[in-house]
């Protein structure tokens, strides 16, 4: 997931400041918890600053790293396929900085300006 272009600069200036006035500005502590395997999936971030962990449960062991994240990086896809559960879990590696979205808040959006495409419809059971 790691790419060493980032999301804001790879977006269109038009898509972009769109999607940023859906925006929360949020920030995490470093060993904060954005989400759990297994739970609801119902948001999404771009990391502004610092890095985010993404790891998997092992039973009777600590839970594995696969993957970090840093500035530009967009964090949290599980909202997007179903069964609209995180597949992994994230944690704050450092002080972390990002734009939070609501995933719905963010399809209802583009669907409404008719460029979401089939992406955009959200079954009614994700609300």
């Amino acid at each position: 997931m790691t790419s060493t272009t980032t999301l804001p600069i790879a977006m269109p200036a038009e898509h972009r400041e769109r999607l940023l006035r859906l925006a929360r500005q949020v920030s995490f502590p470093s060993g904060a918890r954005l989400f759990e395997e297994g739970r609801h999936a119902d948001r999404f971030w771009i990391i502004r600053t610092g890095t985010v962990v993404l790891d998997i449960r092992l039973p009777g062991r600590r839970n594995a790293v696969i993957e970090s994240l840093g500035h530009g990086e967009l964090l949290g896809w599980s909202w997007h396929f179903p069964p609209y559960q995180w597949h992994l879990g994230a944690e704050a590696l450092s002080p972390v900085r990002a734009w939070e979205f609501d995933a719905a808040e963010s399809c209802r959006e583009y669907s409404s300006s008719g460029r979401g495409g089939s992406h955009a419809q959200q079954p009614s059971h994700r609300k």
